[in-house]
């Protein structure tokens, strides 16, 4: 149960946890070891016996078992990432590393991103040790690495190489969902994560004749990549509607008291005003360039150039999205996938756990509308969904008007207040003792 204890401890985890810099820079450049050791100390005080695993060395991840009530019941996974993307400190107004608490707000990397997540799992845990409950299913901790790069390290590692650990899960929950959605007419939404889009990260590469940049050249490998990147930059992907975003649109549209056309579903987003932003990016597929590389001199032609793009996938859409970027990126350069995970995921919105999840939100925010919604981006439930486990993106946090939690995630002066860490361990202990 979640008394006093535990809503001091999962504000003072948050900081503590943001104290510890394990900033993900990609290519192996990151060191998770310390936060985990800290959840351990944190799990094993618990008197649970959490397991440490690496596949190299510093990048470390936390496994425990909590032993249900029921031993014919299916097994819950219940996951969350130690690492972080990186931050510039002349950016913020706080360090971003100092784990601050300041007018009911803890600040720093990874404040939502997601140690907030990680504090409320061992602040109930914690709290379940103390009053001795115990919940109905077994429930899996997984404190991952490398969730911000390929996940090689992380859940990758786990699901590859220590599948027993995960023995009887069947669905997981993880980032992100059962926020507050302030749509500025007064509503509060909660969305839930029942789906999300296939990551499908690449690289471009342009190959020309090099030469001195006074001369004329039509093998320009810049050129070429310029041309390429712009057609996929501009390119309009055709509507593609799941199962978890129809469900979305419908019932917004109940909502707002509109007719939920999906013949005219742009039309029927105008309507929805800002509660469109829970939708409008899981509609089709995309591919969005965001980094550029070529050349060594101003007066040298390059006979390499080089793009990445962030492409992301829905369920069904993987064909689709190969040949349009085989036509986007024309004869003279080649593409590859830099990072593959471009099976998208879809839970069903009808399951007991939806139902409970659901429950437990209304709870303690009854003025509050859940929905369902597909998250744009990727999580480890990816990477879990290998063991056959379903995927839900389940993190409460109680957000006040003009909190712009999308804008936490990666952003500058990252941040959480407490009262919505109090909220989540709320929330979370109801639902995990009641899964």
């Amino acid at each position: 149960m979640a008394d006093q204890q535990a809503l001091d401890e999962v504000v003072t985890f948050t900081s503590d946890l943001i104290r510890v810099d394990t900033t993900n820079r990609g290519g192996g450049d990151c060191q998770e070891r310390p936060a985990a050791e800290y959840a351990a100390a944190r799990l094993a005080e618990a008197g649970l016996e959490p397991t440490l695993l690496e596949r190299t060395r510093g990048r470390t991840n936390v496994v425990a078992r909590i032993e249900g009530t029921d031993p014919s019941a299916d097994a819950l996974l219940v996951h969350g990432h130690l690492d972080v993307v990186p931050a510039q400190a002349a950016e913020w107004s706080v360090h971003p590393f100092s784990g601050e608490i300041r007018d009911g707000v803890v600040w720093g990397r990874g404040a939502v991103d997601m140690k907030n997540m990680d504090a409320m799992i061992l602040a109930v845990v914690r709290a379940w040790a103390r009053h001795g409950v115990r919940p109905r299913r077994d429930v899996v901790i997984a404190f991952t690495a490398d969730e911000e790069a390929s996940a090689e390290d992380g859940a990758g590692f786990l699901a590859d190489r220590h599948a027993g650990l995960f023995e009887g899960c069947t669905e997981g929950i993880g980032e992100s969902g059962a926020f507050t959605f302030h749509d500025g007419d007064g509503r509060q939404i909660y969305p839930i994560a029942a789906g999300e889009r296939g990551t499908a990260w690449l690289r471009l590469t342009a190959r020309g004749r090099a030469a001195h940049g006074s001369q004329p050249n039509r093998e320009n490998a810049v050129t070429r990549l310029a041309a390429a990147v712009t057609r996929i930059g501009a390119h309009e992907w055709p509507l593609r509607l799941t199962p978890t975003v129809r469900a979305a649109l419908t019932e917004l549209a109940a909502l707002y008291g509109l007719d939920a056309d999906l013949d005219d579903v742009d039309g029927l987003l105008k309507k929805l005003g800002r509660a469109a932003r829970l939708v409008e990016a899981t509609v089709r597929n995309s591919a969005n360039p965001t980094m550029l590389e070529a050349g060594y001199k101003v007066n040298v032609i390059p006979g390499e150039a080089v793009a990445y793009v962030d492409g992301r996938c829905l369920p069904g859409g993987e064909e689709e999205f190969h040949e349009t970027l085989d036509r986007l990126t024309g004869p003279d350069v080649e593409w590859e996938y830099l990072h593959r995970e471009i099976v998208a995921l879809q839970a069903p919105l009808d399951s007991p756990t939806y139902a409970r999840m659901r429950a437990a939100v209304e709870d303690f925010a009854p003025e509050g509308h859940v929905v369902p919604y597909c998250m744009p981006g990727g999580t480890d439930a990816k990477q879990f969904s290998r063991l056959g486990i379903t995927g839900y993106g389940f993190s409460p946090l109680k957000l006040p008007e003009g909190y712009d939690y999308g804008a936490m995630f990666h952003g500058v002066d990252e941040r959480v207040p407490v009262q919505a860490l109090h909220f989540g361990v709320r929330v979370l202990d109801r639902f995990l003792r009641t899964a």
